[in-house]
């Protein structure tokens, strides 16, 4: 079980590095629609107790307003 979980914590750590290395050359809009789609997909997860179509709808959301802030 430990090696489990030393493994998912590594991939976990890789991929938090690699997606914000991802993001260096994206425009400030870019960047408010990827961060408005990850609010969204959570808010959505917790308003819905986690169910599939809550969360895509969420992120769907949260990814048009945040397009849409400072244009």
């Amino acid at each position: 079980m430990k090696r489990f979980q030393k493994l998912t914590l590594c991939a976990t750590a890789m991929t938090l590095v690699m997606s914000l290395a991802s993001c260096a050359g994206m425009s400030a809009r870019d960047k408010n629609t990827a961060v408005g789609a990850g609010i969204g997909a959570v808010g959505g997860a917790v308003l819905t107790g986690g169910s599939t179509a809550g969360t895509v709808g969420g992120a769907a959301v949260g990814g048009i307003i945040g397009h849409e802030i400072k244009k």
